[in-house]
């Protein structure tokens, strides 16, 4: 069974820094490509940013663009997303994503960006 599971998620101020971490398994982790995606409440969820199999491509939304980044250990079949310069706008619940014959996703960990 493949199963992600997201953490690393906390309350932090403004502009403050957080690594949020998903640990994989039940599928060959170096073979896919892994993704971050957020959710607020009331709005859509949002692709945050995507990584290739072997690291090499990154890619981000716009609105974390600079201020996210995202990496992996493939011997550790660990995804990672490093979150700096938080902003209240960045408050949300952060899900780890593999497509593995199906979408699969972690649980969540939430992020709250507040004073």
């Amino acid at each position: 069974q493949v199963q992600l599971v997201e953490s690393g998620g906390g309350l932090v101020q403004p502009g403050g820094s957080l690594r949020l971490s998903c640990a994989a398994s039940g599928f060959t982790f170096s073979g896919y490509s892994m993704t971050w995606y957020r959710q607020a409440p009331g709005k859509e969820r949002e692709l945050v940013a995507v990584i290739s199999s072997t690291g090499y491509s990154t890619n981000y939304a716009d609105s974390v663009q600079g201020r996210f980044a995202i990496s992996r250990d493939n011997a550790k079949n660990m995804v990672y997303l490093q979150m700096a310069s938080l902003k209240p706008e960045d408050t949300a619940v952060y899900y780890c994503n593999v497509e593995v014959h199906r979408n699969v996703w972690g649980q969540g960990t939430q992020v709250t960006v507040s004073s």
